[in-house]
């Protein structure tokens, strides 16, 4: 497993228009592509610096090829470049903001980007719910 292959293709899916609609269109090969191709690429150095062994583990490669981004959270992948690919992805498949708002089934940690966002976002709208977040968020006074 590999935290730093996992951001980095999110990162750079994420900044590629082009490879972003293919990620949405055909994930499993977009994510075989990618690894074969750009998987061994160290980011900020020359292209002749290579790693050998970076690769995805099975678990990481099917999180990916089946857009399941709970579990890359729970992988480890960073929460911003998730969700801003994902968003950017899915939002037209939405109504304003609910690709953002969804709930998953059994929340649990891996939830707590999304869960977290929709607190404040209730906050902001009036809201004084804090169930579930005893404790974490700042109270004005």
């Amino acid at each position: 497993m590999s935290k730093y292959l996992l951001n980095k293709f999110l990162f750079t899916v994420d900044r590629d228009p082009d490879l972003t609609e293919r990620y949405h269109d055909n994930p499993r090969e977009t994510v075989a592509e990618w690894e074969a191709e750009h998987g061994h690429h160290i980011l900020n150095c020359i292209d002749a610096e290579h790693s050998t062994w970076l690769k995805f583990d099975g678990t990481e490669r099917e999180a990916l090829a089946t857009h399941d981004h709970p579990t890359l959270l729970e992988l480890g992948a960073h929460p911003f470049p998730t969700l801003t690919l994902f968003i950017g992805m899915f939002e037209r498949d939405y109504e304003p903001m609910g690709f953002q708002t969804r709930v998953r089934p059994a929340a649990g940690p891996r939830d707590h980007a999304l869960s977290r966002h929709r607190h404040l976002s209730a906050r902001r709208n009036g809201s004084t719910s804090r169930a579930g977040h005893a404790g974490r968020f700042p109270t004005a006074h």
